[in-house]
């Protein structure tokens, strides 16, 4: 099984100031996409993992003066 690495159930929070900052792929994403091509899964690059990992939730890509940044905690 996949392990990303988050304790406790909760997100990774990032602390990026502007967007340029902000990775297209991480090593987890990168480790997720090779566990997922590896079971058989195709079109699961690191990139589009690392947006998956985004849009669920599992990092907080807000910059830093997000309102969003401060909500999600």
């Amino acid at each position: 099984m996949l392990r990303l690495g988050f304790r406790g159930r909760r997100p990774k929070k990032n602390r990026w100031r502007s967007l340029q900052e902000i990775p297209s792929r991480t090593a987890e994403s990168d480790a997720m996409s090779k566990d997922m091509k590896r079971r058989g899964f195709r079109f699961v690059g690191s990139t589009i993992c690392y947006a998956f990992m985004q849009a669920a939730g599992l990092v907080n890509d807000h910059t830093v003066d997000c309102f969003r940044y401060r909500e999600l905690g």
